[in-house]
């Protein structure tokens, strides 16, 4: 179930973007799965059917969802998704900000690297694997 929060600096669209993002990506919306409706959406939760059909357009253009004409929309596998170039250099910069910001609230090396793997693990990213360099050696 999508969380709406009225409170929220995000808009309404952008909540049902990101919730249904994030269950197509823990799962919680298996691959192929299909979706529900636009009118069934709206109505469970009580969000006008135009916001979630700017949501579902976002989800398509982003490559989260497809449709099929007179069918309804399906989610995307996570392995099939593309993420859009622009955006992920966005959240890029702002992952390293936050980092930035992090890191002078915290000069400690271990407590620093505690609340980022804590941070991780709410994520549900385990560990994160090396990465290689242009010579292909592990850093």
């Amino acid at each position: 179930m999508i969380e709406i929060d009225l409170k929220s600096r995000k808009s309404i669209y952008e909540q049902v973007v990101a919730g249904i993002k994030e269950q197509i990506l823990t799962g919680l919306i298996a691959a192929e799965a299909k979706l529900p409706s636009v009118r069934e959406l709206s109505k469970e939760l009580t969000v006008n059917p135009n916001t979630i059909q700017k949501a579902f357009r976002k989800l398509e253009e982003q490559g989260y969802i497809y449709s099929v004409t007179g069918v309804g929309s399906f989610a995307h596998a996570p392995q099939d998704i593309r993420p859009d170039h622009r955006l992920l250099l966005e959240a890029q910069s702002r992952l390293r900000d936050d980092l930035r910001e992090l890191r002078l609230l915290i000069p400690d090396d271990a407590v620093f690297n505690d609340v980022v793997a804590q941070a991780l693990e709410e994520m549900g990213v385990s560990e994160l694997s090396p990465r290689e360099d242009r010579r292909g050696n592990n850093d």
